[in-house]
């Protein structure tokens, strides 16, 4: 006879299937797929789902362009992790985090990726002038060729933006704290790896000119 885990094993096998041909049939009817998993949600107690599903939000419509003229937008980065920072040339703590920041960018590329780092109100000349004195990795948007800065209106600098697979905000991080708190925040778009982002971090940050 099947000893009791197996029982177990199979009655949460069971439970399991019978939830995905519930969700399957609610969705036949004029239900949005997100109310067939709250009405199923609330008959089976798996309200924890819902609250997974409230945690983030998608992402607003943008675009951008970036300095090698790369052109980017929502549609075009579902199914990528994308990264926004938003810097600036004179900001110490950007510089500091640019280095782990561009490692992290080369090292999840094959992860799908994209790590988007959006100057700040600063001209063309002098984003240009500083790139060749200190070359980035990360893809760089200028201000005027993107609408992200308009729409999350950072106030200090960095600022990090994360952004999964299916288009929604995950995570924010406002301040540097070098490699271990980008790889903590990159863990919530499930990008896992083995560093100590478990350390603690200090964050630091600049606030923005004339704000």
């Amino acid at each position: 006879m099947p000893g009791s885990g197996q029982i177990a094993a199979r009655g949460e096998a069971a439970r399991h299937s019978f939830v995905l041909e519930f969700l399957d049939m609610l969705t036949d009817f004029p239900f949005s797929r997100r109310k067939a998993i709250a009405i199923t949600g609330y008959s089976l107690g798996i309200s924890r789902l819902l609250r997974a599903l409230d945690s983030s939000e998608a992402a607003p419509r943008f675009s951008a362009k970036t300095l090698s003229g790369e052109a980017f937008n929502n549609q075009s980065l579902m199914g990528k992790v994308v990264l926004v920072e938003f810097w600036a040339t004179w900001c110490p703590y950007c510089r500091s985090d640019a280095e782990p920041l561009d490692d992290l960018a080369k090292e999840f590329e094959k992860d799908g990726l994209v790590v988007l780092a959006v100057d700040v109100a600063e001209s063309k000349k002098t984003v240009r002038a500083f790139l060749e004195r200190n070359p980035r990795k990360a893809r760089v948007v200028l201000m005027e060729d993107t609408n992200l800065a308009a729409m999350f209106a950072a106030k200090s600098f960095p600022q990090y933006v994360l952004i999964n697979r299916e288009g929604r905000v995950v995570g924010q991080q406002n301040g540097a704290g070098g490699e271990a708190s980008l790889r903590r925040l990159l863990r919530k778009a499930g990008l896992e790896s083995g560093g100590s982002e478990d350390a603690p971090v200090e964050l630091r940050s600049s606030p923005r000119r004339g704000v």
